[in-house]
């Protein structure tokens, strides 16, 4: 039989964790979905839950002096909402699913699925968040990038929960985000590129692009953007090939039954032109 817990406080859930081998869950739009069962019978679970999608400590978005921290039980719709939050991110929360999922639906639970379709991944690893991860003895904070190893495969210990997204202050004032599904919403996407630059009188200070869908991970690629960095305009467009190669090694997409290999491997490869020719 499995059993639930309702912890009253963030304690309350980190002394759960740290004396039970349970599940933890906010919206539970992911895990819902992979513990399904036969029509009208409940989902089947091999451990007990731990509910924290109503913890008051895991549901905040505070601005602070050089980033911006926001919890990781925060509904997709609240951030949305939020005046707090990045338009970068906002723009792929929009096209997240229906209303009703962004009303269940976590940013933590988006991470911490590591899907490499997650719609809010590619914009947090652009924005260089760092994770806040906390058990009853410790707290550490680790780059996304790390925390996240593969498809389904995080570094979250047993006894730890993902308390918050904290994302740096930077001066970029050029964006792109597109998706490319069946859908805008309530598909899962293809492939999904953000692009994000700080150009000042024609010479780009800052780049980021990330890219879902295409390898086991999100790509990002440091030695794409270090080349690109401190160049004008028409050097980068002059130069493409050379882009093009760098960004062809990371991606290496897969077949499967929302599209292609060759189909996203060329989608993202046009986008990245499509970005530094045209939207910076």
């Amino acid at each position: 039989m499995v059993e639930g817990y309702l912890p009253k406080d963030l304690d309350d859930a980190l002394k759960v964790l740290n004396e039970k081998d349970v599940i933890i869950y906010a919206g539970g739009t992911d895990l819902m979905v992979r513990n399904k069962n036969a029509a009208s019978l409940l989902p089947k679970f091999d451990k007990n839950l731990l509910y924290v999608g109503h913890l008051k400590e895991l549901k905040e978005i505070n601005v602070l002096e050089d980033s911006l921290e926001i919890g990781s039980a925060c509904t997709l719709s609240s951030l949305l909402r939020s005046e707090k939050t990045p338009e970068s991110l906002k723009e792929s929360i929009r096209q997240i699913a229906s209303p009703a999922i962004r009303n269940m639906g976590t940013i933590g639970g988006n991470i911490c699925n590591a899907s490499p379709a997650g719609d809010t991944l590619p914009i947090l690893y652009a924005l260089d968040a760092k994770l806040k991860l906390v058990s009853e003895n410790s707290s550490r904070e680790v780059h996304i990038e790390d925390f996240i190893l593969g498809p389904r495969k995080i570094i979250l210990e047993r006894t730890e929960i993902l308390k918050s997204i904290i994302i740096p202050k930077a001066g970029l004032n050029k964006l792109y985000y597109e998706k490319v599904g069946a859908r805008k919403a309530s598909a899962i996407s293809k492939l999904s590129f953000i692009g994000l630059a700080e150009v000042k009188e024609g010479r780009v200070k800052d780049i980021r692009i990330a890219i879902g869908s295409v390898a086991p991970k999100v790509v990002r690629v440091r030695e794409a953007e270090d080349f690109i960095k401190e160049k004008n305009l028409e050097d980068i467009k002059s130069q493409m090939g050379e882009i093009y190669k760098i960004y062809s090694k990371e991606i290496v997409p897969i077949d499967d039954q929302r599209s292609t290999a060759v189909y996203r491997k060329t989608v993202a490869l046009r986008l990245i032109q499509y970005f530094l020719n045209t939207k910076i």
